[in-house]
C-alpha cells in the first residue's frame, strides 16, 4: 500500500459516519442546552467585540478573535468550498451553514472553558490556555491522572496537526492559485513562504495578533465585497443558486440523490476544516484575550463561526455556483466522471480548489479574477499558517511550561519552528489530494478528542454563562469569580477576584502569583 493510500485509509476511518454524528449532534446538543445563544446573544457578541478590554499581557477581543479568524480564514473558505461542491454537490454548502450555526454553540463551549483555565506563560508573561489546560485542569481534583494524560494527548496531537499536517494544505493551495495566475513554479513560492513566515513566528502572540488584526478584515472585507458585485451581476441567477443549494442538500434533484450522503459528509467536514467549531483551536486565542468574564470572549469566538462560514464561504459559494464555473464528480476521486457540469462551461481537466474560484470570478472580470483570488488566497494562507504556529507553540509550552531547563524548552520550540517551516515547503510541491488529506487527518483527531472531551467538561462553561446573564440582568459588568460557582482550579481567576476584593484594578494576576497552581 502506498503512502498516498494510507493517508486515505486513515482519513476515511476518521471522517467516518460517527465523527459526522458527533460534530451535529454536539453543536445541536450545545444549542438547547446554552438556549440557542448563537441567536438570542448577538447583541453580546458584536457589543464584546467593540469594547472590549485588552492590556499588556493579554489582547483585546477584537484582536483575538482576528487571531482567531486569521486561523480559520484561509483555504478552506475557498478550495475547501470547491471541494466541498466537487464532492458533494451544490447541497453540501447547506450543511456547511448547517455545521456553522450549531457549531457557534460549541464554540462558545469550547472557547469559554479556554478562558476559565487559562495561565499566564512564565517567560513572555502572555496568556496561554486551550483544550490541553482545561483538559487537566477542570478535573484535576477528582482524576488527576486521567485528566493529566488526556491534556498531554490532546497537546501531542494538536503540536502534530498544526505543525506537519495542516500548514502544507494551505501553502498548497496558495502555491497552487499562484501558479494558476502568473505561472510561478510552486517551488519559487515555497521558498518565499518559508522567508516570510521565518520573520513572523518567532514574534510571539503579540506580533501576531498585529499582524492578524490589520491584514485579516482588510481582506475578508475585500473578498466578500467582490462577491457581493458578482451577486449583483448574476442577480438573476440567485433563484438558480439557492434551487441547486437546497435541492441538492435533500436530494430533490435527481442527479445528486445518489451524492446525499456525501453532501453532508463533505459540507460538515469542510465546514469544521473551515470555521473549526470544536475542533478545539479556537481556545488557544480566546485564552489570549483580557476580558472580565469568560462568557464574553465565548460570545466573540461564537461570532468568528458566523464570519467565516456565513459570509466568507458563502461568498465562494456564490461566485463559483451563480458562474457555473464548477463540475459535481461521481464518488470521491479526481480526476474522474463529473455527474453534473455547471453552466459556466469549466473543463472538468481544472482540479477541484482555487481553480474553480479563479475561473469564476475571471467570467465576471476577465483577466483578474487568477490574479485576485492569487493574492486575496496568499494573505488568507499566510495568517492561517501563523495562527497554526501559535496554536502548535501553545500546545509546546503546555507540555513543557513547568521544566527547569527552560534552555531545552527553548530549543524544543525552535525545533517546532522547523517543523512548520518544512511542511509548509513540502505542501507547496506537493499534490492536492495528499495534503488535503493530512490536512483532513489533523482536523478530525483534534475534533474526536476536544469534542468528547467538552461533552464531559461543559459544566464550567454553562455556569459561567448562567452567571453572565444573572449579572447583567443586575445592570452591571459581569465579573468572574469562579469559587462563587463551585468551580475549582480556575487558579487565574481565583487570584483575580482576590485582586479585586482588596481594592486592585481586578487586572491580571503575576506569575508569581499563579505559581501555587
Amino acid at each position: 500500500m502506498s503512502f498516498a493510500d494510507r493517508i486515505g485509509t486513515a482519513n476515511e476511518l476518521i471522517w467516518s459516519i460517527p465523527l459526522i454524528a458527533l460534530c451535529l449532534l454536539a453543536g445541536l446538543y450545545f444549542s438547547v442546552r446554552t438556549g440557542f445563544l448563537q441567536v438570542r446573544h448577538i447583541p453580546d457578541m458584536l457589543n464584546q467585540l467593540k469594547k472590549g478590554e485588552k492590556s499588556e499581557d493579554g489582547t483585546s477581543s477584537f484582536q483575538s478573535l482576528m487571531m482567531s479568524l486569521a486561523g480559520r480564514v484561509g483555504m478552506g473558505n475557498i478550495g475547501g468550498v470547491a471541494t466541498a461542491i466537487a464532492f458533494g454537490g451544490p447541497g453540501a454548502v447547506f450543511w456547511m451553514w448547517t455545521s456553522a450555526f450549531l457549531g457557534a454553540a460549541t464554540s462558545f463551549i469550547e472557547c469559554t472553558l479556554g478562558q476559565i483555565y487559562k495561565e499566564k506563560d512564565p517567560d513572555t508573561g502572555e496568556y496561554r490556555g486551550g483544550p490541553a489546560y482545561y483538559f487537566e485542569k477542570a478535573y484535576k481534583h477528582k482524576a488527576r491522572g486521567l485528566s493529566l494524560a488526556y491534556g498531554i494527548l490532546f497537546a501531542i496531537v494538536t503540536i502534530i496537526a498544526m505543525s506537519f499536517f495542516l500548514p502544507g494544505v494551505q501553502a498548497n493551495g496558495m502555491a497552487s492559485a499562484i501558479d494558476n495566475a502568473w505561472g510561478i513554479p510552486t517551488w519559487v513560492t515555497a521558498i518565499g513562504l518559508v522567508i516570510l513566515l521565518g520573520f513572523i513566528v518567532i514574534g510571539g502572540v503579540k506580533r501576531i495578533a498585529h499582524f492578524a488584526v490589520i491584514v485579516v478584515p482588510a481582506m475578508a472585507l475585500l473578498y466578500v465585497l467582490i462577491a457581493v458585485i458578482v451577486f449583483f451581476v448574476n442577480f438573476t441567477e440567485i433563484p438558480r443558486v439557492f434551487g441547486l443549494i437546497f435541492g441538492s442538500a435533500f436530494g430533490v434533484q435527481p442527479v445528486f440523490g445518489a451524492i446525499l450522503g456525501l453532501a453532508v459528509k463533505w459540507g460538515v467536514q469542510r465546514g469544521i476544516y473551515s470555521n473549526e467549531a470544536g475542533q478545539g483551536t479556537g481556545p488557544h486565542a480566546a485564552a489570549a484575550a483580557e476580558v472580565s468574564h469568560p462568557a464574553k470572549q465565548g460570545f466573540a469566538q461564537s461570532f468568528a463561526v458566523y464570519i467565516d462560514t456565513l459570509f466568507v464561504c458563502s461568498a465562494t459559494a456564490f461566485i463559483i455556483i451563480s458562474t457555473g464555473m464548477f463540475n459535481t464528480f461521481s464518488g470521491e476521486a479526481w480526476p474522474g466522471e463529473a455527474i453534473y457540469e455547471g453552466n459556466g462551461g469549466l473543463s472538468t481537466d481544472v482540479e477541484p480548489g482555487p481553480g474553480f474560484v479563479q475561473q469564476g470570478l475571471d467570467s465576471v472580470f476577465p483577466g483578474a479574477g487568477p490574479t485576485f483570488i492569487a493574492i486575496v488566497l496568499s494573505f488568507f494562507v499566510f495568517t492561517t499558517i501563523v495562527a497554526y504556529y501559535y496554536m502548535a507553540e501553545t500546545n509546546l509550552n503546555y507540555l513543557t511550561r513547568k521544566m527547569e531547563n527552560r534552555l531545552a524548552a527553548r530549543a524544543m520550540q525552535r525545533a517546532l519552528q522547523a517543523l512548520v517551516l518544512v511542511s509548509v515547503a513540502y505542501g507547496a510541491v506537493t499534490t492536492a489530494g495528499a495534503a488535503w488529506g493530512l490536512g483532513d487527518i489533523g482536523v478530525g483527531s483534534m475534533a474526536w478528542l476536544n469534542i468528547i472531551g467538552i461533552l464531559f467538561l461543559q459544566g464550567p462553561a454553562l455556569k459561567a454563562l448562567k452567571d453572565y446573564r444573572q449579572q447583567k440582568r443586575q445592570g452591571v459588568d459581569p465579573q468572574f469569580d469562579p469559587r462563587k460557582l463551585g468551580i475549582e482550579n480556575a487558579t487565574f481567576w481565583e487570584v483575580r477576584a482576590d485582586k479585586q476584593l482588596q481594592g486592585g484594578t481586578g487586572g491580571e494576576p503575576s506569575a508569581k502569583q499563579l505559581d501555587r497552581d
